[in-house]
């Protein structure tokens, strides 16, 4: 065997098992193709979600999706745009208010399929009344480089939004519509990913000011102005306007992990799996990760090896240096350097959409060799981890996973695969 295509292969398949051609035909029987049907859709994978939905229906279609830069495919009926993630863009902020203004001119005879994914809080952006995009564009850097996690950032967006926390499906009404979702939030919380623009939002304007405070954010300040005194609030639990959405999950990053899991299993090793849910800084999981290797291979505890330890969620880094790198790579680099080159152990980590943050490779990989590799080649883990630049560390060991996009995304995948010494 092969470890490192072994583990490539694992993470194809998680991929694989959310793709839209797999997880989204089985629901479409859910809605009534007969009158005039609108399609809307914001996230990384909203462009192929919509492709998939034309090559799967002869219905008449019309509407808009925002993807990423990159994301995009051809259809023939849906306008697919490419907009800016993870920081907003003008045109993510035209083309959303192009969906709202359709949105608004819907009837009771109207139905409408909402296909969202990973990254539609970005894509999806249109400032409520009062900011601007300037205003919005600030607080998200801010947020991303702190070490908030996805669903702290989220509650902060669905409140500075005229769109996202329930309020599309309120401008929706009295339409029926249908949301299709691809989740990337650890939990699958219908209300957290892309910020849940078709579902009712349990958060308040006061829980968006909380989280600011405890990061220490006091910039820019009509944001704190605008959230101090804003009373439009996102609809809530058992608002009417509601009455005719329904929201179904579609692809979780459990699914995925399960996916893994099998062949795994199918390849005569045990998986371990150590959740889909996990947060919290990448260096410190990629500790834990090292720990829990070493525990297996040294003492078979939880199970002995040959093992493959798996795990999903979203990490976050708290940028303090002036590098480049994602969640992914730096996590991989924290095991490096824990692991010291242990025999009988290689890993994989890589963001399912094919983009560790804003890079261009989806995470990296490592070997029992890597570490001796880099002490060849002078490269100090410890000082790359301090300046956050793990994308610098493997281009230069040559251990960065490049995928490009995959048209999915179901977070952050890790497999670590742990032999006997």
């Amino acid at each position: 065997m092969n470890p490192q295509k072994f583990l490539n292969s694992l993470f194809e398949i998680a991929v694989a098992k959310a793709q839209p051609v797999e997880c989204i035909p089985p629901y479409l029987s859910k809605l009534d193709f007969t009158e005039r049907t609108v399609v809307f859709g914001a996230g990384k994978a909203s462009a192929a979600m919509a492709q998939t939905v034309e090559r799967n229906t002869s219905a008449n279609l019309e509407g808009l999706v925002i993807t990423r830069y990159g994301h995009a495919v051809e259809c023939q009926q849906i306008k697919i745009v490419e907009a800016g993630h993870p920081i907003p863009d003008r045109e993510g902020m035209r083309a959303t208010e192009s969906i709202l203004k359709t949105a608004s001119r819907l009837t009771e005879k109207d139905s409408v399929l909402c296909l969202i994914s990973g990254g539609g809080s970005s894509l999806l952006s249109l400032p409520a009344k009062g900011l601007s995009l300037e205003d919005k564009k600030g607080v998200t850097s801010k947020l991303l480089k702190c070490g908030a996690t996805i669903h702290e950032i989220n509650c902060v967006r669905k409140h500075l939004s005229a769109i996202k926390g329930g309020r599309l499906a309120v401008a929706c009404s009295p339409a029926n519509l249908l949301t299709l979702t691809i989740s990337d939030v650890p939990g699958d919380d219908l209300s957290i990913i892309a910020s849940g623009p078709t579902v009712p939002d349990p958060s308040t304007f006061r829980d968006a000011l909380k989280i600011l405070a405890k990061y220490n954010i006091s910039e820019p300040n009509s944001v704190l102005k605008y959230l101090k005194n804003a009373d439009d609030e996102t609809p809530k639990p058992g608002d009417s306007r509601l009455q005719n959405v329904e929201n179904y999950l579609i692809a979780t990053p459990k699914q995925s992990l399960h996916a893994a899991s099998q062949a795994v299993i199918e390849a005569g090793i045990k998986p371990l799996i150590l959740g889909d849910n996990l947060e919290g800084e990448s260096r410190d999981v990629g500790k834990i990760h090292a720990e829990k290797a070493i525990q297996i291979q040294k003492y078979g505890n939880p199970i002995s090896p040959p093992v493959v330890i798996l795990s999903g969620g979203e990490t976050s880094v708290t940028v303090k240096g002036s590098g480049r790198g994602g969640p992914n790579t730096e996590f991989i680099l924290s095991l490096l350097q824990e692991l010291r080159g242990q025999d009988g152990v290689w890993a994989i980590a890589c963001d399912t959409d094919g983009i560790d943050g804003t890079e261009d490779n989806a995470g990296a990989f490592i070997s029992p060799e890597s570490f001796k590799k880099s002490q060849k080649l002078g490269l100090d883990p410890s000082d790359y981890i301090s300046n956050n630049d793990s994308y610098s560390f493997f281009h230069k060991l040559g251990g960065l996973v490049s995928t490009g996009p995959t048209m999915t995304n179901v977070n952050d995948f890790r497999a670590l695969l742990v032999l006997p010494q």
